[in-house]
Order: C-alpha cells, then sequence, then structure tokens
C-alpha cells in the first residue's frame, strides 16, 4: 500500500470501506470526459464523474519492470455518455485514460491506479470495450533517426522546422458533400494542380469537425478543385463545410530546396549509395565493358 494517499490508506486499513472507481478520459481534441461506477456522481482535479454512463472495468494487471500495465473498460453506447458515430470517426483513437481509486465520501482521498491510452476498442450490441494500455506501451514505439534517402520528418514539426501558417495552408469549403473520400471545393486559384498532393485536410466544420485525412491527388475539373485522399474521412461530409488544406511534400530533397527553401532542415540522406554500389565488388581491370581481358 505504498504510495497511497494517507487519508486513504487510514480509511482502507479500517476494514470498512466507501471506495469506487473514476475514470478520466481525454481526447486529442480536446474534450473530457468523466466516469465512475459509483451511484451517484464524483467531482475532483475540476472533472465532473458521471455515474449514469453504466461505465465499469475489468481487473487491472500491473507488474514491476518494463511490461506494459493493461486492463479494460466496459460501458453502453449512449447519446450522454460515448457514441458509436465517435468511435467510427476514430475519436478516441489514441485517448488518455487516467484510473483513480476514491472515497466516495471524501474524494480528497484518491489514489491514481492507471494512466495510459485506448488501444483497441470494440463495439456489439448497443455497448463497447476499450482495452487500456499503460505508459510504458510506448517503449514499444521505434526511436531514432532512418538512414534513408527521403526526408523523415513530417512537415511542420520540430525536426522540419517549417512554420506551416506561413502561407503553407488555406481555408476554404466544400462546394459538394457526398463523397468521404473526393472532395471537392471552389476557389484555390493561387495554387498550382498537385500543391496539396501528399498533404493533409483537416476538417473545420460539420459532423467531421477535427477529423483529418492525407491527400492522395489534387487536381482541377469541370471548374472545381479535387481532393482525393487515400481513405475516406470517418465521419459525414456536406456542402458548405469549412476545411483546412496544407500543402504536401513528397520527403524528396529537390521538393526541399525549390518548393519549401527548407533544405538546411532536410532530415534524409539523399546522397546514400544505392545497391548496386553497395554490393559491387572490386576489380582491377579500369574497363568493365564485357569484353575479353587483355594481358
Amino acid at each position: 500500500m505504498s504510495g497511497l494517499d494517507a487519508g486513504l490508506k487510514a480509511h482502507l486499513e479500517t476494514g470498512v470501506t466507501t471506495t469506487c472507481r473514476a475514470w478520466a478520459l481525454s481526447r486529442r481534441d480536446g474534450v473530457v470526459m468523466g466516469f465512475t461506477d459509483h451511484d451517484a456522481p464524483l467531482s475532483f482535479e475540476g472533472i465532473t464523474f458521471r455515474a449514469d454512463t453504466g461505465m465499469s472495468a475489468l481487473a487491472l494487471q500491473q507488474s514491476t519492470g518494463l511490461s506494459v500495465d493493461n486492463t479494460e473498460a466496459l460501458g453502453a453506447l449512449s447519446d450522454a455518455a460515448i457514441r458509436e458515430e465517435d468511435i467510427e470517426a476514430g475519436r478516441y483513437d489514441g485517448a488518455e485514460v487516467r484510473a483513480w481509486l476514491v472515497n466516495w465520501a471524501d474524494v480528497e482521498q484518491r489514489h491514481l491506479q492507471f494512466r495510459g491510452t485506448i488501444g483497441e476498442l470494440r463495439r456489439a450490441g448497443g455497448a463497447f470495450q476499450a482495452e487500456l494500455r499503460g505508459l510504458t506501451d510506448l517503449l514499444n514505439v521505434p526511436m531514432g533517426r532512418v538512414y534513408q534517402a527521403p526526408c523523415s520528418a513530417v512537415l511542420g514539426d520540430a525536426a522540419c522546422g517549417l512554420d506551416l501558417t506561413a502561407g503553407w495552408s488555406v481555408e476554404t469549403v466544400l462546394a459538394e458533400g457526398d463523397d468521404r473520400r473526393v472532395l471537392r471545393c471552389e476557389g484555390l486559384e493561387g495554387q498550382a494542380p498537385g500543391w496539396f498532393r501528399h498533404g493533409v485536410v483537416k476538417m473545420m466544420g460539420g459532423q467531421a469537425q477535427g477529423l483529418s485525412g492525407l491527400i492522395k491527388e489534387d487536381r482541377l475539373e469541370s471548374g472545381l478543385r479535387v481532393i482525393e485522399l487515400w481513405h475516406p474521412l470517418r465521419a459525414a461530409v456536406a456542402a458548405g463545410d469549412a476545411l483546412r488544406l496544407t500543402a504536401g511534400c513528397d520527403k524528396r530533397s529537390d521538393t526541399c530546396r525549390v518548393k519549401f527553401a527548407n533544405l538546411l532542415n532536410f532530415q534524409g540522406f539523399p546522397d546514400i549509395p544505392g545497391d548496386d554500389w553497395s554490393i559491387s565488388d572490386p576489380m582491377r581491370a579500369g574497363s568493365r565493358n564485357g569484353g575479353s581481358r587483355r594481358a
């Protein structure tokens, strides 16, 4: 029981407890939700933990060392809590989760038992089951640079150093909204076709607000700018929905130099020797034209 709040420790040692569990879920779009398996709502750390969501948790598995702590949360899909359309839209992908053991009679007596992210999330029969992964799961993510010809940075990140607000993004609205994968917009005459290829579209309004997608093609068609995505957006779009388009980068050094004038921050190795050079064997003869050697 080391690491427990002193008040909670003393409460647990009485043998007669008034404890429950509470979860705070923070989505990447800034939405914070609170849940508890108590029969009344709780409030602490500026979050209201609702009791009417039908959410509960399975046993928490924790161990010493670098093993990944994990548990699962169960609950009912509802408009008041977690909705199926939000799961389908990916709004809970990678969301942060914190779980406490709380004395509901005195919420100042609490202990943070788990902190991590949502992993696999399944839904069926009006209910959902979410896998929760501890912080040590991040140790499974590959780190470091890759020795390759293309740039390994993401356009606009710290390694790239490019300020995307300095003219590399443009906002517009959908002219048509019947397709989640092929978006048609008016205007954008200032950018040549292909300018946004390999770029990103982010929805700024409508049901898909906050969702983004990678751009496969950027072309003009029947007077409209056609933005084709690699994968459909995971929520419905409609004419008039606002969106933001960010210029695309194909990771080549020439693009970094000519299009973005950012070659000093290029994170690739454009002069890396090719496979033919790497596996060639040394030869004393200077001529390698396939003819016979002369003494």
